[in-house]
């Protein structure tokens, strides 16, 4: 399994679509911020046939340490939850999807 970087990913962008570099990975950053701004104030955010991104409250728990065996206390925090669309889970399961 590879790793595809922000960088890749936006030199692919500039070259599929003629744009500048710059430009792209200006118009790739102000996605991901507003992404995150939106999950911040608790929004949902929804991409038809890709998936689904939302805010999820985690319950506090008690953990153990396996280093030292001892409990520790993990606080409620918000966690992202993702779930694939339609086009995603096709593709992922070897469909023959156009995209």
């Amino acid at each position: 399994m590879l790793t595809i970087t922000k960088k890749e990913l936006i030199d692919r962008i500039a070259k599929s679509t003629q744009a500048k570099r710059a430009l792209v990975k200006d118009t790739v950053q102000s996605f991901l911020d507003e992404i995150i701004c939106e999950l911040a104030k608790g929004n949902r955010l929804e991409f038809r046939d890709f998936g689904i991104l939302e805010p999820r409250q985690r319950a506090p728990r008690t953990a153990q340490n396996p280093r030292t065996l001892g409990r520790v206390h993990v606080p409620a925090r918000q966690a992202v939850r993702f779930k694939a669309g339609r086009l995603m889970k096709q593709k992922l399961n070897g469909q023959n999807v156009d995209i």
